[in-house]
């Protein structure tokens, strides 16, 4: 006699009619919410002109400023990578139950993992290979909070706005 087993999942394409996931959604993405702020504030903190990011990886014997040491750069990095694939996971697998077409999820997806990776490489790439990746550095950072940013409102207003039918693909 052959036993079959019946798996029940816990979450259905609509995610917008369970309450207590919608809490948990809510409070990850406030998280989310502070992460963003407190990332755009040590950038306005650093600086978003060419001079001032390279002077905090590359250091200024004017300013008495040592540059980024490999060190502290490897334990950023190591954070970092880690951090942003939990954040980066979650918010866009949440991006797929709300019913923006295909093509700007796949917009989506991209330009924040793409836009993560830049940015902690950039720093990597100004500190020991050449200044002008300042460029780099700072255009990875501002996609990567505006894509964090969109991919926020956009599942928080799937789960509290109006719905409408649409595609989940």
């Amino acid at each position: 006699m052959k036993r079959v087993i019946k798996l029940r999942f816990f979450i259905s394409s609509d995610i917008s009619k369970n309450n207590l996931l919608k809490l948990i959604i809510v409070f990850t993405v406030l998280f989310f919410v502070f992460l963003w702020i407190t990332n755009l504030l040590l950038y306005l903190q650093v600086g978003f002109s060419y001079e001032s990011v390279v002077e905090y990886y590359r250091g200024s014997e004017e300013n008495f400023r040592p540059p980024k040491s490999y060190l502290g750069m490897l334990e950023e990095a190591h954070f970092h990578f880690f951090s942003m694939a939990i954040i980066l996971v979650t918010l866009n697998h949440l991006i797929l139950f709300t019913p923006i077409g295909g093509f700007w999820k796949l917009v989506l997806i991209v330009s924040s993992f793409a836009s993560a990776f830049g940015d902690i490489a950039g720093g990597w790439l100004i500190r020991y290979v050449s200044p002008e990746f300042a460029y780099f550095k700072i255009a990875s950072l501002l996609v990567l909070q505006i894509s964090l940013a969109a991919l926020m409102v956009i599942v928080v207003w799937y789960l509290y706005g109006k719905q409408k039918k649409g595609t989940y693909g």
